[in-house]
């Protein structure tokens, strides 16, 4: 049995991996190592993706790097025209991971040659788009909604290229789950601001009657994703994925981070906005995030640590890595906000059996 398939079978109600899981590790190893035996463009989407297969057949998606870590979104880029970043997807898998959440598909980083390993092996329409630059590099742009063209093309230098590579989920039959869209999806207008960003009550008049928000972990469930964005930075949220093969209140599964990690200045504020307005937390959640801002050890070096070993490390910069620290920092703040008004019990949700030890550390950690 491949390491592919092994990962599958430990797939759960709760997470897409166990905690420590070995198989996880020896997976990672394969897809930055394994050889590819083929090359296709993923359909759809407004930024082009490949669909790699390795010799074991197990099949990751592959997305490439555009610019150097040190570039960041623009300032006059809203989050829909923003470029995606392979490094994003590499460093949300980890901060997924230290989170405890373990519903994002394992990612690695993983350096290809081009014109070797895909100019043999990709589709007819894709293998059209191949050209030399005019610096000698090796390009290719693939067919997709907004940027596939020569003025957005992928580059290597020459030949090599760096990329993300997560891993293919067992088909839709075997796993099944469909993307349900998020009661916190943006407008996507450059002059309209959807209803929630301006409805302080959006959360308790909207979402907290309606099914399947008003019981159940869902609602725990999406705050755990609105406190994983604002720590990346993405604002590209508009679906989350929904389990059906293991029944009702099942995890959600963490797709497409590829928008994360643009700007390491800026705290988007409404990306936390869901948590201030429902007020709601796992206190498992809570202990992590407490951990990180006491320590010993602060979640920029469990970052850090985390990803030394990928294979085009560094993958985020100092700067964005100082940047979790702050965020972590500005999410207690919020919580805090809300055990203020709500009390501890009428925010966090006991989850875990040391319930009683972390109050007592919450109510040290909020003063009044």
């Amino acid at each position: 049995m491949t390491n592919w398939e092994k990962f599958h079978l430990q797939i759960s109600k709760y997470y897409l991996y166990p905690e420590d899981s070995k198989v996880v590790d020896d997976l990672l190893r394969d897809l930055a190592t394994k050889k590819i035996i083929g090359v296709e463009q993923l359909p759809g989407g407004t930024q082009i993706k490949l669909i790699l297969t390795m010799e074991d057949g197990a099949k990751a998606l592959f997305k490439p790097m555009r610019f150097p870590r040190e570039v960041e979104t623009l300032p006059n880029h809203f989050y829909f025209t923003d470029f995606e970043r392979h490094v994003s997807e590499i460093a949300s898998f980890h901060l997924d991971k230290i989170l405890g959440f373990r519903r994002t598909p394992p990612c690695v980083g993983r350096k290809v040659n081009i014109s070797e390993e895909f100019y043999p092996l990709v589709e007819p329409e894709l293998h059209k788009t191949f050209f030399i630059s005019p610096a000698g590099n090796v390009c290719f742009h693939g067919q997709c909604t907004y940027y596939c063209d020569t003025s957005h093309a992928i580059c290597g230098n020459p030949h090599m290229l760096e990329g993300s590579l997560s891993i293919w989920l067992p088909p839709r039959n075997i796993l099944e789950r469909k993307p349900i869209r998020s009661p916190w999806r943006r407008s996507y207008n450059k002059r309209r601001k959807a209803s929630w960003e301006t409805d302080n009550y959006y959360c308790i008049n909207q979402v907290k009657v309606n099914p399947p928000y008003n019981h159940g972990r869902r609602i725990f469930d999406l705050m755990d994703l609105v406190i994983f964005d604002y720590l990346t930075g993405n604002m590209d949220r508009h679906h989350y994925d929904e389990v059906f093969t293991f029944g009702n209140d099942s995890a959600l599964i963490h797709l497409d981070h590829g928008r994360g990690f643009g700007r390491h200045s800026d705290d988007e504020f409404t990306n936390i906005l869901p948590l201030l307005q429902c007020c709601v937390l796992r206190l498992s959640t809570f202990n992590h995030l407490f951990s990180f801002h006491v320590g010993p050890k602060r979640l920029s070096d469990l970052m850090r640590e985390s990803m030394a070993k990928d294979p085009v490390a560094p993958v985020l910069t100092e700067a964005h890595l100082k940047a979790l620290d702050r965020r972590v920092a500005r999410i207690l703040d919020c919580i805090r906000s809300c055990i203020k008004v709500n009390g501890p019990s009428g925010v966090l949700l006991d989850d875990v059996l040391d319930f009683p030890y972390y109050l007592n550390q919450t109510i040290k950690i909020f003063p009044d």
